[in-house]
């Protein structure tokens, strides 16, 4: 994925050049700039420009939340012609078809809790009673670097986690060290044993307390 916000946004409009049909063009950029601050909205609006899931000309009149699990989201782009979902994350976006098929791979149906394929599929049959998919940074109850939800554990690595033992930013105090007695994380199995050792503390999950006045560039692992 791009890294930078205007790169993405570029992106988006020259990917928007040959398939946005003129006439719906200044609507296809209003929605972009609802998003311009948001990664999870730009990746899903560059992948959909840059990929579209039919061969004719379309664009995305607005975005709808399926599901959305551990900073892992299940969202529908809604097209002049069709609804298609998408998931997305921080770490990339997987095209998953059209919402009117009612069809997600069983992990899928477990992941984000429903008990059936078939409960899936009666919300697919109600998709426009979903819920509008609002920018991140406007979302308290998100955390703004992983995506966790407000109750949820955030993504090992997170700048916005807190540590339990000393109550700073888990990234930057020295906690860490200490608890294994290294001086630093140097493997994935260290890694793993800070992690027990976190679970066992008791790791504190994402409240909107804990969000920073601003959104950091997301979760990055510095356990090193």
């Amino acid at each position: 994925m791009l890294e930078e916000l205007p790169d993405k946004r570029k992106a988006i409009l020259d990917a928007m050049e040959s398939v946005v049909p003129e006439e719906f063009r200044a609507e296809a950029e209003d929605l972009l700039e609802v998003y311009r601050e948001d990664r999870i909205g730009l990746v899903l609006l560059l992948e959909f420009y840059s990929h579209l899931p039919e061969s004719r000309e379309d664009w995305i009149r607005e975005v709808r939340v399926i599901n959305r699990q551990r900073g892992i989201f299940l969202l529908a782009a809604i097209t002049s012609h069709e609804m298609y979902q998408y998931l997305v994350s921080s770490e990339g976006i997987e095209f998953q078809g059209r919402v009117t098929d009612g069809f997600l791979a069983d992990e899928l149906i477990d992941f984000f809790g429903y008990d059936s394929a078939e409960a899936f599929k009666a919300v697919c049959a109600a998709a426009d009673t979903l819920l509008v998919y609002e920018p991140l940074q406007l979302d308290e109850d998100i955390c703004p670097a992983c995506h966790a939800v407000a109750g949820e554990y955030h993504e090992l690595g997170c700048p916005v986690e807190i540590c339990p033992w000393c109550g700073g930013q888990l990234i930057h105090c020295d906690c860490r060290y200490e608890k294994l007695g290294l001086d630093a994380i140097s493997s994935e199995e260290e890694l793993q044993q800070f992690e027990v050792l976190l679970e066992e503390q008791g790791r504190l999950p994402y409240s909107r307390e804990q969000r920073p006045s601003f959104a950091d560039d997301g979760p990055n692992s510095v356990f090193d």
